[in-house]
């Protein structure tokens, strides 16, 4: 190793806690870490045992370059998300791909924008302004069950968790009884590096949620969806109704209809990262309110600040920390030499705090302007639903501040440990609702 390859390596300790669940749980050092990377090492070379090289890309503007170049940066070559090598393999030689799902995001041109395609029209902001007063009736009813719980609850596990699901399932065509089992996939995936959240998954009868067995948990639960979502096809096809599911149903690519495993990462990427993020981003903004009454009182008073209220929870929460991307070819980025096949973790959380972009970025402000964060992705690759999550928060804060007399903090909250996707898995409150 000369002296310009150690330039660009992240040391040792560093490079764990990028890689460490329990860090993004913990969040202090990691985003000590991150503001160290951002101000001598934006751009990282990784190498820790047990995983393949990579480098983590730290600062705001390298995250959009590498974002906004989808030919030279890919998403379908290797895994959308960090995994321990032998983890990595087990996945390959089980189902002869880096993924487990043939999703959006692990797909490049010319199959992602087909694909995309089929939805666009769903989450189009004209189509979801049809679905405003269905949206709004979910949220009062969310702040009435808020409510029910008296004067306490886990804001989180009782609220947050319920309504964006409820949102979500609607559109797809779900119904609402059949709401745990996407509660399960949602846990069998982006729960599986937390150990309460594996405990959990255990006394509800899910005998894959052990540690170090993510690929045998995701391919478990595989076959589960993939024979619930054949058949709610099959009673699309029948019945058609006016909801994704029909849309699925009825797709096709290139004059022939979509394929099996095409057709259920679609329901899967709806089900799990349509609700998933929004109840994070969501119980965020409460974990801050709450932490920073100055804040609360401040838009309480003016709720005309509600919609930045939303874009500074998506960027103060960052539900995603991290995706992938595989180089096409030799490149540089900010002169750091990166290889054909050199693989890169485009690190959200560390863009979103970035000096250079977010003034004070490590303070919940509800009058800033946060509509730069990198939280949603960028590029052709933009999250797909930004706009129903947007709109989902914007209805419920507008449902719930204007009966909200008081929150704070009843005890701890807590983080779901989770260096892919993760946010509060616990914020308990004491509150005075009318």
């Amino acid at each position: 190793m000369n002296v310009s390859d150690r330039a660009t390596k992240v040391d040792e300790e560093l490079a764990r806690l990028i890689l460490s669940p329990r860090a993004y749980a913990e969040q202090t050092a990691l985003y000590a870490g991150f503001r160290r990377l951002r101000a001598t090492n934006p751009v990282g070379r990784v190498e820790v045992d047990g995983y393949d090289p990579f480098w983590a890309v730290t600062k705001h503007a390298d995250i959009l370059e590498v974002s906004r170049q989808n030919d030279l940066f890919r998403n379908s070559d290797n895994a959308t998300a960090i995994r321990p090598r032998a983890a990595d393999d087990m996945l390959r030689s089980v189902r002869g791909a880096p993924n487990p799902f043939r999703l959006l995001t692990n797909m490049d041109a010319p199959d992602h924008f087909k694909y995309r395609r089929i939805l666009q029209g769903a989450f189009a902001p004209q189509k979801l302004q049809s679905l405003e007063n269905r949206i709004r009736a979910i949220a009062g009813a969310a702040v009435d069950r808020m409510a029910s719980h008296g004067a306490e609850c886990d804001f989180a596990r009782d609220v947050a968790l319920h309504f964006p699901l409820r949102v979500v399932m609607e559109i797809l065509g779900v119904p609402e009884q059949d709401e745990p089992r996407m509660l399960k996939l949602t846990q069998a995936i982006f729960g599986s590096e937390d150990e309460d959240l594996r405990r959990e998954a255990r006394a509800a009868g899910d005998q894959a949620a052990r540690p170090g067995q993510l690929p045998g948990q995701l391919l478990d639960a595989v076959g589960d969806f993939e024979a619930y979502f054949a058949q709610l096809s099959e009673a699309r096809r029948k019945d058609p109704r006016d909801d994704i599911a029909t849309i699925i149903a009825h797709a096709e690519i290139d004059g022939a209809p979509i394929g099996r495993v095409e057709a259920l990462s679609l329901y899967i990427i709806i089900a799990i990262a349509g609700h998933d993020t929004t109840s994070s981003s969501t119980s965020g903004a409460i974990w801050a309110l709450c932490e920073q009454q100055g804040e609360f009182r401040k838009v309480r008073t003016d709720r005309s600040l509600i919609p930045k209220l939303v874009e500074e929870a998506v960027r103060y929460t960052s539900p995603v920390g991290h995706f992938m991307r595989t180089a096409a070819a030799d490149t540089q980025i900010r002169g750091r030499r990166i290889a054909r096949g050199d693989r890169l973790m485009l690190c959200y959380p560390s863009g979103n705090r970035d000096e250079e972009v977010f003034d004070e970025p490590d303070r919940f402000r509800v009058d800033r302007d946060a509509t730069r964060h990198v939280a949603f992705g960028h590029g052709a690759h933009v999250c797909l639903g930004q706009h129903l999550a947007r709109l989902e928060m914007r209805i419920f804060f507008e449902e719930l501040l204007p009966r909200l007399g008081s929150i704070e903090l009843a005890g701890v909250p807590r983080r779901s440990a989770s260096s892919f996707v993760g946010g509060p898995k616990t914020v308990p409150v004491r509150f005075k609702l009318n």
